[in-house]
């Protein structure tokens, strides 16, 4: 990771792939959103790769730690005291799946898992803050799909300390904005019952782009596999794929409310 001067608390801080073919998902990230993926030659941080646009921090992408994990999007919430927010994760009845620890001299992470079985992780930096650009081809959004989201949304309103707004979306389901001083921050709404009974709780990430569906088509000739095809919601129009690895992003283009 790289050098940022501007911590992140307790929303979005980064966002990073864990790979079975961390260089081929270099290659196709960098021909769907242009961006400059360079792997950090120092062999403490194991082939993780910082992804740019114009310089600035986007994502990582780095070698998977576990064989047996799927490749998958991960989501990273600042902190300021990632110890303090391990304990406060335990005591809203989450599990710590890997206690704060160090990554070189950039700052803590640690990995928990919410009451409703989903993984989240939290960045505390020292040397790195988080996202350095908010540009099209970064970060956009990330979304809860949760099996027993009313589970899962009094854990991060105690963890966090986010507020909720919720409106209906499709078909009566509601859906949950995280707030953090009257900004939506996430998202979280109950998995669609369609989805096959194998599939956990995950926090999906979505990409801000553009163009949807010149991006999905992008992401389709690059070697994606469509799971929702570009459509239309009522804040923008969205589109979710399956990489090459199997890591499912969203391509998000929202309207200004």
């Amino acid at each position: 990771m790289a050098n940022a001067t501007v911590a992140i608390i307790d929303k979005p801080a980064w966002v990073d792939l864990s790979s079975h073919d961390a260089g081929a998902s270099r290659d196709f990230y960098a021909k769907v959103f242009g961006w400059n993926v360079d792997v950090n030659p120092d062999p403490q941080y194991g082939g993780y790769a910082i992804a740019k646009l114009a310089d600035q921090d986007a994502a990582g992408i780095g070698p998977a730690m576990d064989p047996n994990a799927p490749t998958a999007w991960n989501i990273y919430i600042g902190t300021s005291d990632i110890d303090a927010l391990a304990k406060r994760v335990q005591s809203a009845g989450g599990t710590v799946i890997a206690a704060p620890f160090d990554v070189g001299d950039q700052g803590k992470m640690a990995v928990f898992q919410d009451p409703s079985g989903a993984f989240i992780s939290a960045w505390q930096g020292s040397r790195m803050g988080g996202f350095d650009t908010d540009a099209p081809n970064s970060f956009g959004w990330a979304e809860l799909n949760a099996r027993g989201v009313d589970k899962a949304i009094p854990f991060y309103e105690s963890v966090f300390g986010w507020t909720t707004k919720t409106s209906p979306m499709g078909e009566g389901q509601p859906y949950t904005e995280f707030q953090l001083d009257g900004e939506s921050v996430a998202g979280a709404w109950e998995m669609n019952p369609m989805v096959p009974a194998e599939v956990p709780s995950y926090w999906q990430v979505y990409f801000a782009v553009d163009d949807v569906d010149a991006a999905f088509k992008t992401a389709i000739d690059a070697g994606a596999r469509e799971l929702q095809g570009p459509q239309d919601f009522p804040g923008g129009r969205f589109a979710i794929v399956s990489d090459p690895q199997g890591a499912s992003i969203g391509l998000l283009k929202t309207t200004p409310r």
